[in-house]
C-alpha cells in the first residue's frame, strides 16, 4: 500500500525516534509499504517518521542512482558500491572523510533543493529486517542518502544545514509546504 508523506511542518519530523523490537506488529508488512512507497514517489531514501511513524527505521536504494551515472560521475564516485538496505535501530558511530557539497532534496519537503556539506563517509550500526546486527562503512552517494535519512530518526531535516541567508530565502517555500500549497506526484500528509 502507497502511504501518505508526511509535509514539512508536521511535528513527526522532528522526533527523535525510538527503538523497536522484532516482536514490532506486522514489521514485514510495514517494510513492504515503505519499500512501494518509496518507489512511487521516485526517491532514494525513505524514513519511518515520514510515513507518520516515530521509529528508528529508514529504507535505502541507491541501486537506480548509480546505474544513471554519466561518465563525470563515474569518474568522481569511482568506487561507488550502491545498496538496496533496510536500517532498523541505527546508531551513527562517525562520519569521516572530506567535507564535500551534494544538491539534496527531501520527498518531505517537495520543490526544495539545497547544496548540503557532509562528511565523505559514515560508519554507523544497525540492524536489518531480520534483527541481525551490522557495523559497515559507506561512502559516497550511498553515505549521503543515509546521513540524510539516518538524520530524520533523529528528527533532523536536510535544510537544517542551511546557512541563514539560505533558510530565509527558502522561508516562503517552506512555509507553502506546511499549508499545503504545494503539488507533488505521490501523496501528502499535512499538519492541521
Amino acid at each position: 500500500m502507497i502511504l501518505p508523506i508526511v509535509a514539512y511542518g508536521s511535528p513527526m519530523l522532528r522526533k527523535v525516534c525510538d527503538d523497536i523490537t522484532p516482536d514490532y506488529g506486522d514489521l514485514k508488512k510495514l517494510l513492504d509499504d515503505m519499500w512501494e512507497t518509496l518507489y512511487n514517489s521516485n526517491g532514494v531514501g525513505l524514513a519511518a517518521p515520514q510515513i507518520n511513524k516515530p521509529i528508528r527505521l529508514f529504507l535505502v536504494d541507491t541501486v537506480q542512482i548509480v546505474a544513471d551515472f554519466n561518465e563525470e560521475d563515474k569518474k568522481e564516485y569511482p568506487n561507488e558500491e550502491p545498496i538496496k538496505q533496510v536500517f532498523i535501530n541505527a546508531r551513527k558511530i562517525e562520519d569521516t572523510g572530506d567535507m564535500w557539497t551534494y544538491n539534496e532534496g527531501c520527498l518531505s519537503i517537495p520543490k526544495v533543493r539545497e547544496d548540503i556539506r557532509r562528511q565523505q563517509k559514515v560508519r554507523i550500526a544497525y540492524m536489518d529486517e531480520n534483527f541481525k546486527e551490522h557495523e559497515a562503512v559507506f561512502h559516497g552517494i550511498t553515505a549521503r542518502v543515509i546521513q540524510h535519512e539516518y538524520d530524520h530518526i533523529e528528527g533532523k531535516l536536510f535544510i537544517d544545514y542551511l546557512s541563514p541567508l539560505k533558510k530565509r530565502l527558502a522561508k516562503k517555500k517552506l512555509d507553502d509546504i506546511s499549508k499545503g500549497k504545494v503539488r507533488t506526484d505521490y501523496r501528502m500528509l499535512f499538519s492541521k
